[in-house]
């Protein structure tokens, strides 16, 4: 695997959900780019879990032909995580070292595993640092500057 960033669910969600217009350029920003250079990854999680919101829990959920295509489209080209037994090791490591939930857990093993050394997503600490991976949150604003 030679992706260098990993992809958060809520990054897709921002991509579709035109609510908040600058969450929604941002995340635009990092899909393109990720579709453009290949150095981006996901995981079977990160598909499940964003194929159930934008299917079902979504302001206005996608329709079954129109979420199909957005996998096709744009998370497929990006996965590259499926589920391992090892990666659920791995995750279960992580829970009990980092103290972040198994679902959150599993969404950095992911990345660990993909050799990814940045994590994008809102969920998790930004800046913290987890063996070679470091979380960035792609829509925090420091003195009205995304940083």
């Amino acid at each position: 695997m030679s992706a260098s960033i990993f992809i958060d669910t809520n990054v897709f969600i921002y991509h579709l959900d035109a609510t908040d217009p600058r969450k929604h350029a941002l995340a635009g920003d990092i899909v393109s780019e990720a579709l453009r250079t290949r150095n981006a990854c996901i995981s079977y999680q990160v598909v499940q879990e964003c194929l159930n919101v934008i299917s079902s829990k979504a302001r206005v959920p996608l329709t079954p032909e129109q979420a199909q295509a957005y996998l096709d489209a744009v998370l497929a080209p990006l996965l590259q995580v499926g589920a391992s037994l090892d990666l659920f090791h791995r995750a279960l490591g992580i829970r009990a070292r980092w103290r972040y939930g198994f679902y959150d857990s599993l969404v950095i093993a992911a990345a660990l595993t993909a050799g990814c050394t940045k994590l994008l997503s809102e969920d998790l600490q930004h800046g913290q640092q987890i063996e070679s991976l470091t979380i960035v949150n792609p829509f925090r604003e420091a003195n009205g500057v995304r940083s």
